[in-house]
């Protein structure tokens, strides 16, 4: 099995079809849309490939250390992830092309008027083991020898 996270954008990814923001759908539009979300996520249960899943709220800080002893620091002049990131789906299945099977149909949760989206998701596979190389090292996002979840910092 393989592990999977399926990100939803806000922007920064190729437009919709049904590309009407979610703060302007009806009450029965955003509704539909949950449930089917949840549907998703109930069946993926049933066959052990949902791991997790979260909407994200739209507040939000960027932190970082300001040095031993000083208070840290927040914000700053850059793309916030709220902006960006409406929420997000982690599945294991047993191969990539599962994953994208699985991407398309959550791509097509209903939107305005109760249209699919036809959305972009951005699916990405978890970092199962680090690299030994150089070589491998940049191929895999330049995580080796950091913990897993630590992405890239100060990457060109």
């Amino acid at each position: 099995m393989a592990k999977y996270l399926l990100l939803k954008h806000y922007r920064g990814n190729p437009q919709a079809v049904n590309c009407v923001p979610m703060d302007q759908w009806t009450p029965e539009e955003v509704t539909a849309h949950i449930d089917y979300m949840n549907a998703f996520a109930d069946r993926l249960k049933e066959t052990g490939e949902f791991v997790d899943a979260q909407a994200l709220a739209p507040q939000g800080t960027w932190v970082r250390s300001d040095g031993e002893g000083r208070p840290p620091v927040t914000d700053g002049p850059f793309a916030e992830t709220k902006d960006l990131i409406a929420g997000w789906m982690a599945i294991d299945v047993d191969s990539y092309e599962r994953a994208l099977e699985l991407a398309a149909e959550l791509s097509a949760a209903p939107g305005a008027n109760g249209e699919p989206i036809h959305e972009w998701l951005e699916l990405r596979p978890f970092l199962t083991e680090m690299p030994n190389t150089v070589t491998e090292w940049t191929t895999t996002g330049g995580t080796a020898g950091r913990a897993p979840w630590t992405g890239h910092c100060c990457a060109s």
